[in-house]
């Protein structure tokens, strides 16, 4: 057998992999997405409010890592169980065009004109849905395309959202690896950090980098919760553009 069969070979089982049975989930995970997109946005909504008011307080920062990882993983699971994922890209979309002008104005309120071209979150969102829309479907362009365009623009995260649900995704059947690979790809970076950085939490002579905290969210999306939580799904779209607004208005209350 040659080395090129082996490579065909592990990439159809990685990407077809076996089928569940009947009734059963298409993705050995948490499956209680209610449950976990609440606690995203409370990560999202402390972590903005810790940005925009108390930009040096370390804590408001960490518990914010949460957010970006479970998002990917929501989406990820969207992309197996919605029915029309088109449908699904054009409400992202349409939220990152309603939310650019209030990101700014909540971030950069000085500085509008200059900074509008750093996209908020749900443009990363859309573009990672969308790669992986490509490779599910085989459109190979279409993924790279969006991979290209998110690492290479002003994005928030750049290419990891695509390369986290490349992770949910390819290893669905196998939450042991995925919840390995998920670490492998975001333990490390927190040990490249300086102490001068007041974000940053210095354990003894331990640095970790303020970042540290996005290897917690495998605790969320790889252990089965059962709340059940009944939210409009209309609710978690809503509240991007609505919380930043807030912040917006307060800041431009107390400036």
């Amino acid at each position: 057998m040659t080395a090129q069969t082996v490579l065909s070979r592990v990439r159809t089982a990685l990407l077809t992999p076996p089928a569940f049975p009947e009734g059963q989930p298409k993705i050995k995970a948490n499956l209680d997405t209610n449950f976990l997109k609440l606690v995203a946005i409370l990560s999202m909504l402390i972590d903005h409010i810790g940005g925009a008011f108390y930009p040096d307080i370390g804590w408001f920062r960490w518990v914010g890592r949460l957010a970006f990882p479970i998002f990917c993983y929501c989406m990820t699971v969207g992309l197996l169980y919605t029915r029309n994922v088109k449908k699904y890209l054009l409400r992202l979309g349409l939220f990152a065009v309603v939310s650019q002008p209030v990101y700014v104005l909540a971030f950069h309120p000085h500085d509008f004109l200059a900074e509008f071209t750093n996209w908020n979150i749900f443009f990363t969102l859309f573009l990672s849905l969308l790669a992986m829309y490509g490779l599910k479907e085989r459109k190979w362009w279409l993924f790279v395309l969006a991979f290209f365009v998110v690492s290479w623009w002003n994005f928030d995260y750049s290419g990891m959202g695509i390369e986290l649900m490349l992770i949910f995704y390819l290893c669905r059947n196998r939450p042991l690896l995925g919840a390995g690979l998920y670490l492998l790809l975001t333990v490390p970076p927190a040990f490249h950090a300086h102490a001068g950085d007041p974000l940053n939490l210095t354990l003894g002579g331990l640095t970790l980098d303020w970042t540290f905290s996005v290897a917690f969210a495998v605790l969320f999306i790889y252990i089965p919760t059962h709340f059940d939580l009944k939210i409009p799904k209309w609710f978690f779209y809503a509240f991007y553009p609505a919380h930043l607004a807030a912040i917006a208005i307060i800041q431009f209350v107390i400036s």
